[in-house]
């Protein structure tokens, strides 16, 4: 039952273009026993995301910190939300696990994203910045890609992530404004950009990054006027891939996009010049993000 009482209607039957053959235990185990050795968590396993055994089989995942448990709602994410436990004071530990983790992978990107920790006065700011901090001590060679919460709208959090030099700032809007309030509640369309735009302004070398799921409803004249939006922020990388709905407890999925119609989308993102794009129906915000930047 969702949070307003009513129950998510089964989706249709996933088109053939969104079945992946199952990945093989065996190719993920290895990364498994080590992330569960290191005690990180990884977006990967708490999103469900279908291309975790590609991602996994390549020794690669996207670290998530902070904890495991999400300040917020939202009703396509299967990341459990609550009342968070891990204190700040373990932030600098955590950040070094995942330079441990990284390394030992022999990651040359790595991507590190987060629940979001509305109950920090920073928003969990400061726990980015030490895990960036350690990356850049232990593997001063790779690249290092941050995936942030919107910190409600602070630009002294965001600022102190960004202080840490990413080489990559990524905050995705997730869908267009009409249906922000049904999927993004306790989120703001207008915030994200501004976060966005002020990201561009305070460190204009970092390469600014936005993703979004189709699917949920929107109209293909709302999504390309989300890239504009995105392109008068100064947003240069672009992803977009099919929502699918993780359990029954959240939103289902309203159509299917098909291949051509992303083929179009990509496009459009093309014609608007964004720099970095990644569209298709398996494309994640993190999938395969080391082919999107050259160091």
């Amino acid at each position: 039952m969702l949070s307003d009482g009513s129950v998510s209607a089964q989706p249709a039957k996933k088109p053939d273009w969104l079945k992946r053959p199952p990945g093989s235990a065996s190719e993920t185990r290895e990364l498994k026993k080590l992330l569960r050795k290191s005690k990180l968590n990884t977006v990967c396993e708490e999103a469900r995301c279908p291309n975790i055994s590609e991602c996994f089989s390549r020794g690669t995942a996207t670290f998530m910190i902070l904890g495991d448990v999400c300040t917020r709602g939202c009703r396509f994410c299967s990341v459990t939300t609550g009342r968070p436990i891990m204190p700040s004071a373990q932030f600098a530990a955590e950040g070094e696990r995942v330079a441990e983790a990284a390394e030992a992978l022999g990651l040359s990107h790595v991507v590190i994203t987060s629940v979001a920790r509305d109950d920090l006065e920073d928003g969990g700011a400061s726990g980015f910045a030490k895990s960036v901090a350690a990356v850049r001590e232990r593997l001063p060679d790779s690249s290092v890609e941050v995936l942030v919460p919107d910190f409600r709208g602070s630009f002294s959090a965001l600022h102190v992530v960004l202080d840490a030099s990413p080489d990559v700032f990524n905050h995705n809007l997730e869908t267009v404004p009409r249906l922000y309030r049904r999927v993004r509640p306790g989120a703001s369309y207008r915030r994200s950009l501004d976060l966005l735009q002020e990201a561009k302004r305070y460190a204009p070398r970092v390469i600014t990054k936005t993703g979004v799921m189709l699917g949920l409803g929107e109209e293909p004249a709302e999504v390309l006027s989300l890239m504009d939006d995105c392109r008068s922020c100064g947003v240069e990388s672009f992803t977009a891939g099919q929502y699918m709905q993780p359990t029954r407890r959240h939103l289902a999925v309203e159509d299917y996009v098909t291949p051509d119609m992303f083929e179009y989308y990509e496009s459009e993102a093309c014609k608007r010049g964004f720099t970095h794009i990644a569209v298709g129906p398996l494309v994640r915000s993190s999938y395969h993000a080391d082919e999107y930047i050259s160091k």
